[in-house]
């Protein structure tokens, strides 16, 4: 029994919610959406494990708050998925979860009217329905664990997860992040900081037992085999970039040091292009650069991109959305997506497959 003299005294209510196995019987998965999403995590698996040469691309809209506009980017992804498939691997953005410094909007799943309604359960029927519609075409998808509960209702149908840059200190999203089914890329921290996300990597490798749900909801002690896919992904810290070279080898000599793979990942945005989505493309051009010069480390990218370049508020009449555009962290346009993965490819294809043998 509560006892209210003393408990929940800050809470205003507290909701029943639908849980992981009702909403997967409501909305569950198609053998295409299996296929897409086993495929997607073996060909990643094995660019980490140096098995496949071609390094692979997260790329897509920073959030989703548009379901027709995320089909829409879909459809042209895929066709230029199929374009560059022999030198990059294509992963779609899916990101339904937004941190937040302090406040803001937090995500189609938190959020899913953009209107302060918080309709989470609708939230979470949204992103699955849509998560198995994109599966279904044949892309792998991505998003950012960031609550430790949501992974439940959603993972089945993620080929790679990310742990943002404010919660891989957080033991909880490592812990978290050592049961997941997929391969998971640590951000090095908010201050540019490699030794969270090495710390972080080391952990993610073991086995960890901690508080969680179950398929049920019940609440559960969860046992994890430890994720033996951790790698980090350097996107700048503390007013400064760190794809460059130089950070590029202190970041090799960190995780050598660790005794941890070499396996780094550049997240073209945040401040590694100093939060101007126009300096993406020249972050992509320095990569490949970098792995012409010879750099062996280097396995994938990050690019935040969407229909139409840079973002928008979000306006008191959702009518006035305009179609395409982020509401969230700055983006590329679809045109300047195409020809930037274009040229990388173009660059790198002759390239990526001798630097494996």
């Amino acid at each position: 029994m509560t006892d209210n003299r003393v408990e929940n005294l800050n809470i205003e209510s507290i909701s029943p919610l639908i849980t992981p196995e009702q909403l997967k019987k409501a909305i569950p998965l198609s053998e295409e959406a299996v296929a897409s999403v086993q495929q997607g995590r073996q060909v990643i698996r094995d660019i980490l494990d140096r098995k496949d040469h071609r390094i692979f691309m997260v790329i897509g809209p920073c959030s989703i708050h548009d379901v027709e506009a995320a089909k829409d980017y879909a459809q042209r992804l895929k066709v230029l998925a199929e374009e560059v498939s022999d030198t990059i691997y294509l992963v779609m953005r899916v990101y339904f979860e937004k941190p937040r410094t302090t406040v803001g909007w937090k995500g189609l799943i938190n959020d899913p009217y953009m209107n302060d309604t918080f309709k989470i359960e609708d939230g979470l029927h949204i992103a699955r329905k849509l998560l198995i519609d994109l599966a279904e075409t044949g892309l792998p998808l991505s998003t950012e664990a960031l609550d430790p509960i949501s992974p439940q209702y959603i993972q089945d149908l993620i080929a790679w997860s990310a742990i943002g840059a404010r919660t891989t200190e957080s033991q909880t999203h490592r812990e978290m992040a050592s049961g997941l089914s997929s391969a998971v890329g640590f951000k090095n921290g908010t201050d540019g900081s490699l030794t969270v996300a090495t710390n972080a990597l080391m952990s993610v490798a073991n086995p960890h037992r901690f508080l969680g749900i179950d398929i049920s909801g019940k609440v559960s002690i969860v046992t994890t085999k430890g994720n033996q896919y951790g790698h980090v992904v350097l996107r700048g810290g503390g007013g400064k970039p760190n794809y460059d070279s130089v950070n590029v080898s202190l970041a090799e000599e960190a995780l050598a040091k660790a005794d941890l793979a070499q396996n780094i990942m550049i997240d073209c945005s945040h401040e590694n292009s100093s939060k101007n989505p126009a300096l993406q493309p020249l972050v992509l051009d320095n990569v490949t650069n970098q792995i012409l010069d010879g750099n062996q480390s280097i396995i994938g990218l990050m690019v935040e991109s969407n229909l139409k370049h840079g973002r928008q508020n979000i306006p008191a009449n959702l009518d006035d959305l305009e179609y395409g555009l982020s509401v969230t962290d700055g983006c590329i346009s679809w045109d300047e997506t195409e020809d930037a993965v274009r040229k990388m490819r173009d660059k790198l294809r002759a390239v990526l497959p001798k630097r494996n043998a």
